[in-house]
C-alpha cells in the first residue's frame, strides 16, 4: 500500500477542527493519519516547510470540464452544469458525463431541471439522480412558469434533492446587456433593474417555503436579493446561495471600453450592491464561492457589447481571486475555505471537502500570500475570456493531490 507523509504542514480545515502545524498521513489514497503523526520508514515523505494544507477545492458552478485549468487553481472536484450538448435530462446523458476527465478531476453533473431546459416539462429527474447526479439545476436561465417551479420543487422535495436556480426574470432582462445606472446610460447600453433577479429570488425562496424543498440560489449579485435570502434564513426556509469572484471583486464600471470580457449573466452591479456581496460574505448569508467557469469562444466574445455572449472563465483563478477576501480583512482564512470545501460538499452531498481520517486524499498545498498577476493568455482554459485579466492577487498553488496522487507535476 502506497503511503504518504506530509510533514511541517499547517493543516487548515475549520470543519474538522484544524488549523495550526501538523503532519497528514496518507494511505492508498485515503487520510489515515492527522496531526500528530507516525511517519512510516517507507512512506513518500513531503516537507511542506510551513505552507497551508488543506481539502483540494470544489466547484460548484462550471460549464465546462478542463481538467488542466481546474488542477491549476487547486480544484479537485466540480459539479458541472446540464447546460451541455446535449443538455442533461435524463439518465443516460448523466452516466456519460461522469466519465468526464474522471483520471484528474472529479466530474458530478447537475441534471436538468426541465427537459432541454425550456422551462416547460419537468425532465426524467427521479432517474437522473439515481444515475449519479448531485444537485437539479435550472441552467444558465430561471424557469418563468411558476407553476412549473413550484412542481419542481415540490418533486425535489420527495427525493430530498437540492435545487439550483438561475434568478432571473427573461421578462425584464430581454435585450438588455447591463445593470441600471447612471453608468450604464452614459455608456448607451439596453440595461435593467436589479429587480429582474430580486423578484425570482423572493418567488424560489416563497416556493421553497411552501414546499419544504431545499433551494440554492446560484449567484446572488444585488443588496435586495441577499437581504431576501438572509430573512429567509432567519425563518427557517431551506435556502443557501452563492457568488462567484468577478462579483464582489468588480462593479459595473469594468464593462468601461466596453470590455465584452465583463459581459457576465447576472451582469456586474454597482459598487453598492458589489458592497452588499461583501457583506453577505462577511455575514454568513453567502454559503458557497464558485467560479461560473464558462469558456467563450473569441467569436463569441469579439463582437459589440450587447451582442457578445455572457460568461468568464474563472477555475484557475478561483482560489487566488477568493482569498483577497481575507487579505482585506472581510474573512478570515478557515471561513474562506470552509466556503470553497466543506460547506458546498455538505449543500451538494458530496464527499470530501474536509481533513478527516478515512476521507479521499483530496489535497491542496497552497501559500496564500504569494504575489502574482492574472495574465488571460497565460491560463490553461482553453479561453480566456476573463475580466480578471492583469488583476494584482496573492495566493499560490503548490501542490494538488487526488485520491493521494500528485496530478499538479504529473
Amino acid at each position: 500500500m502506497s503511503r504518504i507523509a506530509f510533514i511541517n504542514a499547517h493543516l487548515l480545515d475549520a470543519a474538522s477542527g484544524l488549523d495550526g502545524l501538523g503532519g497528514l498521513l496518507v494511505e492508498g489514497g485515503r487520510i489515515a493519519e492527522v496531526g500528530a503523526i507516525a511517519t512510516p520508514a517507507d512512506a513518500t515523505v513531503i516537507d511542506c516547510d510551513g505552507r497551508l494544507l488543506a481539502p483540494a477545492l470544489i466547484d460548484t458552478r462550471v460549464f465546462k470540464v478542463e481538467p488542466a485549468a481546474a488542477i491549476a487553481g487547486g480544484v479537485v472536484k466540480v459539479c458541472l452544469m446540464p447546460d451541455q450538448s446535449p443538455v442533461l435530462d435524463g439518465p443516460a446523458a448523466i452516466e456519460r458525463v461522469r466519465r468526464l476527465g474522471q483520471d484528474v478531476v472529479k466530474v458530478r453533473p447537475l441534471a436538468a431541471a426541465t427537459r432541454a431546459l425550456e422551462g416547460r416539462k419537468l425532465a426524467e429527474i427521479g432517474l437522473a439522480l439515481e444515475a449519479g447526479a448531485c444537485a437539479v439545476a435550472t441552467g444558465r436561465r430561471g424557469i418563468m412558469d411558476t407553476g412549473v417551479m413550484l412542481r419542481l420543487l415540490q418533486y425535489a422535495s420527495g427525493f430530498d434533492a437540492l435545487v439550483v436556480a438561475h434568478a432571473e426574470d427573461e421578462t425584464l432582462t430581454d435585450g438588455t446587456c447591463a445593470t441600471e445606472s447612471d453608468y450604464a446610460l452614459r455608456l448607451g447600453l439596453p440595461a435593467a433593474s436589479t429587480l429582474a433577479e430580486s423578484l425570482m429570488v423572493e418567488r424560489d425562496v416563497r416556493l421553497a417555503e411552501a414546499t419544504g424543498a431545499r433551494l440554492h440560489i446560484a449567484q446572488v449579485t444585488c443588496a435586495a436579493s441577499i437581504d431576501a435570502v438572509r430573512r429567509a434564513k432567519h425563518r427557517g426556509v431551506r435556502v443557501s446561495c452563492g457568488v462567484t469572484p468577478a462579483h464582489f471583486l468588480l462593479n459595473d464600471f469594468a464593462i468601461g471600453d466596453y470590455r465584452t470580457f465583463a459581459r457576465l449573466s447576472p451582469p456586474l452591479r454597482t459598487e453598492a450592491d458589489r458592497l452588499a456581496v461583501v457583506e453577505g460574505l462577511r455575514d454568513g448569508t453567502i454559503d458557497v464561492i464558485a467560479s461560473g467557469h464558462d469558456p467563450r469562444t473569441q467569436e463569441d466574445k469579439r463582437l459589440p457589447f450587447a451582442q457578445a455572449e455572457a460568461g468568464m472563465v474563472g477555475v484557475e483563478t478561483l482560489l487566488a481571486a477568493s482569498l483577497s477576501l481575507v487579505h482585506n480583512d472581510i474573512l478570515d482564512l478557515p471561513t474562506l475555505m470552509t466556503k470553497l470545501t466543506s460547506k458546498p460538499a455538505a449543500l451538494f452531498g458530496l464527499n470530501g471537502g474536509r481533513l478527516d481520517v478515512g476521507q479521499a486524499a483530496d489535497l491542496l498545498l497552497f501559500d496564500a500570500g504569494a504575489p502574482w498577476q492574472i495574465d488571460a493568455e497565460t491560463l490553461r482554459s482553453t479561453a480566456k475570456n476573463t475580466p480578471l485579466d492583469r488583476l494584482l492577487v496573492q495566493g499560490r498553488v503548490r501542490g494538488v493531490w487526488r485520491d493521494g496522487r500528485d496530478v499538479l507535476t504529473n
